[in-house]
């Protein structure tokens, strides 16, 4: 298993293959490839797991949560503001 980024899908980008999407990661927006995974299908809403700019798993909210709960935990993944 590799250390991956839980996100939520935005939306599907037009272009590219259907390859693109548009995916919230803890509140910011960045663009990923889903071309590694051709039989799966996405949906906006849908939670996966991107490694290197790359969707690696289609996952569900509990999957996801746990994926962020790891991050956290090695001191990545929960965003602070300190004055």
């Amino acid at each position: 298993m590799c250390l991956g980024i839980p996100g939520r899908i935005v939306t599907m980008l037009d272009g590219y293959e259907g390859q693109l999407a548009l995916v919230d990661v803890v509140g910011e927006q960045r663009k990923v490839n889903v071309g590694m995974m051709p039989d799966e299908t996405f949906d906006s809403g849908d939670w996966v797991i991107i490694h290197m700019g790359f969707v690696v798993e289609k996952t569900d909210t509990e999957g996801a949560e746990a994926a962020l709960a790891g991050l956290e935990l090695m001191g990545r993944g929960a965003v602070t503001e300190e004055s």
